[in-house]
């Protein structure tokens, strides 16, 4: 999933402190697993800038919505009715989501109530970490099922650096090293001398490096 962590709200005050009608939308997808984004949060968001106001001798209305997706056009319809009543928009998505907003209702401002971080799940409860990259070509079957990419602090597709010592990353000690995972369970697999095997260099314009992407599946496109 996407994983986001709020903004300050110190920041999102400053962002939205000229208008007097804010509109704060959640979404019930990913930032809602991570505890980000859904109505709970989108409640306590429109709270917190309601006291805020009213401790600075100010009038606001803040009303709140909360969508089933904010990177689908047709639940970013569901506002086309209500957000004429606002002038300004807080999206607590992930970047995606004001993204969406902004195309949709080019005449409002619409400001991140979010900093987006990864894609990842949760190691425990409260505790997110990333795994994938969105590289667009997963090769995590010649590595155990383990992505370098992502999990690499230099991203090697060759085996550890020299600065990996005792399982850990030199970038950290709190990192554990993927490689020192991949060779460790390829051992144990019985598969070590699968990373012998020539693999073609890695095609990187399926990533983020050949420009922002787009996928097209013609069964779907009416």
């Amino acid at each position: 999933m996407i994983v986001a962590e709020p903004k300050p709200i110190k920041e999102i005050l400053e962002m939205v402190r000229d208008y007097k009608k804010i509109l704060v939308v959640g979404c019930k997808g990913c930032v809602t697993v991570c505890n980000v984004g859904g109505a709970k949060e989108v409640g306590i968001l429109a709270s917190t800038l309601r006291i805020a106001a009213r401790k600075d001798n100010r009038e606001i209305e803040v009303g709140e919505h909360t969508l089933e997706r904010q990177c689908d056009p047709e639940y970013v319809d569901e506002l086309k009715d209500i957000i004429d009543k606002y002038d300004a928009v807080i999206s607590i998505a992930c970047g995606v989501g004001p993204q969406f907003l902004s195309e949709r209702y080019p005449e409002k401002r619409i400001f991140p109530g979010v900093n987006t971080k990864f894609m990842g799940g949760a190691v425990e409860h409260g505790i997110w970490a990333e795994r994938c990259a969105g590289c667009g070509t997963c090769v995590i079957h010649y590595f155990g099922g383990l992505c370098p990419i992502a999990r690499c602090s230099k991203s090697l597709m060759n085996g550890p650096c020299g600065g990996s010592a005792g399982g850990k990353c030199e970038v950290s000690k709190d990192i554990d090293c993927v490689w020192d995972m991949i060779v460790k369970k390829l051992m144990k697999e019985g598969r070590l001398d699968d990373l012998l095997k020539f693999r073609p260099p890695k095609d990187w314009t399926t990533a983020r490096d050949g420009g922002p992407r787009r996928l097209v599946r013609e069964e779907l496109v009416k």
